[in-house]
């Protein structure tokens, strides 16, 4: 009984039925408390067959089953994208003003600079040119727009999904930020009211913006408010400062193959500007017809002839002298008009031709002889007898240097102030006849010599002028003294500060050729300074003006008698002086200058008609290879005015001289004096003293008194003084001459 019990076997209902044994026994289905449902069976035994079925469609339906996973939780991820996005543009747009108060900003006003005969000058201001109509710019620049930057932009309203998706892919394959999506209307909107940061706020509110300027405007106004306002790279904003600045013509003039590069130049104005890059820009421009022609814009036969003839641009836009005019008047506005609040008209007093003529007569002389004689700028200005302006020209190459050496470089004149020194000397009673004589003199420790050393002995105060003899000059200044000089030249239109020492009679006071030339004026119009100008109207667009040059009254500086004299003195210098290649048909006069070591080299002269001035030499000052103001300059002088003067009748100068007969001119001795210390270092003809600080200021005699300093620094030196037999004109003008009571050993010792 033992071995039974521990070989007993539990009964089991899961195995599979046992055959019957005496060792054991088994249950069956009958046996069962609760019988098993059939039906249950049945689908275990259904399942079992179908398991080798369910095993072969299982990988086909494993990849259905990833892929609609993924498809759902897209759309689940699209849901809760659409409803962040909402929430970001929700919570950007109530940072933004109410709709309410949005307005299109007033585009920067333009200042549209015009000559005398109505012929541009140039643009100033933000924009950098006026705003042109859609219906008046050249057809070929809105369809070149549109077919490379917004394609759909009549369809879109405002924001282009297909774009904007297209950018995307192009962007995600490419692996960089190569397209962005924006639409024109996103573009303006960004122009009109955002900063450039690229921010995902920014772009939020500007597809807000978008959709507002879309709703407010039709698509051409958005369009036209686009194309003038939108940056073209090398400082032109808008297509019309565009097309100046690259082409020299108004946008209503553009061409075909001109249009593709100014719509090629949106994608990346600096980069591709045709000022920088002509290659690349012209490239670009051909993606410009290709997108043009697959939109329809143009024909195949126009794109072969856009192709075969690519746009020709201007050298360079900035290059020409009218700018240094433009500059100028635009410094003056301020005063004229106050602020400028819109488009506004300036009428000048500048002629375009001349101007032309001027810049082209110091281009070609310093490009033929500036490297040799070391000479790399010019200056020249023309003014009227009316005190405007008709030409000026600050420099060789306006693109290359902005600076206007005309109005605010201040050099040395050099003999060319030598002008005042006799005028003052005329108004204290001397006459063109008067004679001194030529010789070396020292003054204090400055002993001014002529060039070269030469010396012409007994000369007239005429001779003296037109030889432009130092010596003389000096002793003129001497006999008025320094300050009734700088008193004459401040008179008649020298602005700078002037040192009142005797140097000043070599030129040694810093001026401007602006100045200078203006105080020349009163000589070739009777003895009046007018006030100078370039501004003769301001009107805005409409037509109301604004400020409008009367002329006003220009006052009398100087007697028609001693404006006679200068004038007869100083037509020498152009017939038999230093300024003899200044000469041409018509009576003129004038005056050479040249300063120490040829630093700068003058001529200014003038006709009845006009006043012109010219300058050459270095910003850096350095010498010039012996360049006098009768060489360059009288050239350039002589060049500017034979055309200025073409077809005008000829006219002589005003007032009137007739030189005293030789027998009327008496000569008296002067008591002969010791003599001086050794000469130190001089200054030549033309040239200023080596240091004008250290010219001891004489005392200056009477004005009745004609001093003769010929022996100065001779042993034994005498002299002479010319007497004319007949009254001269009182130098009254502009105030009294200061006498003072003092000797002539007082002069020679400085005291």
């Amino acid at each position: 009984m033992a071995n039974r019990r521990d070989s007993r076997i539990e009964p089991s209902f899961e195995g599979p039925p046992r055959a019957k044994s005496s060792a054991g026994f088994s249950v069956s289905e009958e046996d069962r408390v609760v019988p098993s449902n059939p039906k249950t069976s049945a689908k275990r035994q259904s399942a079992k067959t179908k398991s080798s079925r369910r095993g072969r469609g299982k990988s086909r339906r494993g990849l259905f089953g990833v892929l609609g996973r993924l498809a759902y939780w897209c759309f689940v991820l699209a849901i809760w994208g659409g409803i962040a996005t909402a929430g970001i543009v929700v919570y950007y747009g109530a940072k933004m003003p109410a709709a309410t108060t949005w307005a299109i900003p007033d585009r920067a006003p333009n200042i549209r600079i015009v000559s005398v005969d109505g012929k541009l000058l140039a643009n100033r201001g933000m924009s950098g040119g006026e705003a042109v109509g859609l219906h008046e710019m050249s057809a070929y620049i809105p369809e070149a727009v549109i077919a490379i930057e917004d394609r759909r932009f009549y369809s879109h309203l405002g924001i282009d999904p297909i774009g904007l998706s297209r950018a995307m892919v192009a962007n995600v394959l490419g692996g960089r930020f190569s397209q962005g999506g924006s639409t024109l209307t996103q573009q303006l909107a960004k122009n009109l009211f955002l900063t450039p940061d690229r921010t995902l706020e920014r772009k939020v509110q500007e597809v807000l913006l978008a959709l507002w300027l879309e709703h407010k405007h039709t698509k051409d106004q958005i369009l036209e408010m686009y194309l003038n306002r939108v940056y073209f790279g090398s400082g032109a904003y808008g297509v019309e400062a565009a097309s100046r600045r690259y082409f020299g013509k108004s946008a209503r003039d553009v061409t075909l193959p001109e249009a593709a590069l100014l719509a090629g130049l949106l994608k990346a104005p600096s980069r591709l500007s045709p000022a920088r890059d002509p290659k690349a820009a012209e490239q670009r421009a051909q993606l410009v017809l290709a997108a043009m022609r697959d939109e329809g814009k143009i024909s195949a036969k126009e794109l072969t002839t856009a192709m075969i003839a690519p746009a020709s641009r201007v050298a360079s836009y900035w290059t020409g002298s009218e700018n240094y005019v433009a500059d100028t008047i635009v410094e003056e506005l301020p005063d004229l008009i106050g602020d400028v609040r819109g488009d506004i008209i300036v009428d000048t007093t500048v002629d375009l031709t001349l101007q032309k003529l001027a810049e082209q007569s110091i281009r070609r002389l310093i490009d033929g002889s500036g490297k040799k004689l070391n000479a790399s700028q010019g200056v020249l200005v023309s003014i009227d007898n009316s005190g405007a302006v008709r030409a000026m020209v600050g420099g060789y190459d306006y693109s290359t240097s902005q600076f206007d050496r005309a109005s605010e470089a201040r050099r040395q004149p050099g003999s060319a102030f030598k002008p005042f020194v006799y005028m003052a000397a005329l108004e204290a009673g001397r006459t063109p006849d008067s004679v001194r004589n030529d010789a070396p003199i020292r003054i204090g420790k400055w002993t001014p010599t002529n060039y070269g050393g030469k010396y012409f002995g007994k000369v007239t105060l005429a001779t003296a002028l037109a030889k432009s003899l130092n010596s003389v000059a000096a002793q003129l200044t001497m006999e008025v003294g320094p300050e009734a000089v700088v008193e004459a030249a401040h008179r008649m239109g020298i602005q700078s500060d002037l040192t009142a020492n005797t140097s000043i009679a070599l030129g040694t006071s810093e001026v401007t050729p602006l100045e200078l030339t203006s105080a020349y004026v009163p000589f070739a119009n009777g003895g009046h300074r007018p006030d100078v100008h370039f501004i003769r109207r301001v009107t805005t667009a409409g037509g109301k003006v604004l400020y409008d040059n009367n002329g006003g009254g220009a006052p009398r500086v100087v007697k028609p008698e001693i404006v006679g004299m200068m004038n007869s003195m100083m037509t020498g210098t152009v017939e038999i002086g230093t300024a003899r290649k200044a000469a041409f048909a018509w009576p003129a006069a004038g005056k050479t200058g040249t300063s120490q070591n040829s630093r700068d080299a003058w001529f200014i002269g003038y006709t009845a008609n006009l006043t012109t001035g010219v300058w050459f030499g270095n910003d850096d000052g350095s010498p010039m290879k012996k360049v006098t103001g009768g060489a360059l300059p009288a050239q350039a002088w002589h060049e500017f005015m034979v055309a200025a003067h073409e077809g005008v009748p000829v006219r002589p100068l005003p007032g009137t001289w007739r030189s005293t007969p030789a027998d009327t001119i008496v000569q008296d001795e002067i008591p002969p004096h010791t003599a001086q210390p050794a000469p130190v270092p001089s200054a030549s003809v033309g040239q200023s003293a080596p240091s004008a600080q250290k010219a001891s200021p004489p005392r200056a005699v009477r004005p009745a008194e004609t001093v003769d300093a010929g022996g100065f620094g001779m042993p034994g030196g005498g002299g002479t003084t010319a007497s004319i037999k007949r009254p001269v004109p009182p130098g009254d003008v502009g105030g009294p001459v200061k006498k003072r009571q003092t000797s002539i050993l007082d002069i020679l010792t400085g005291g």
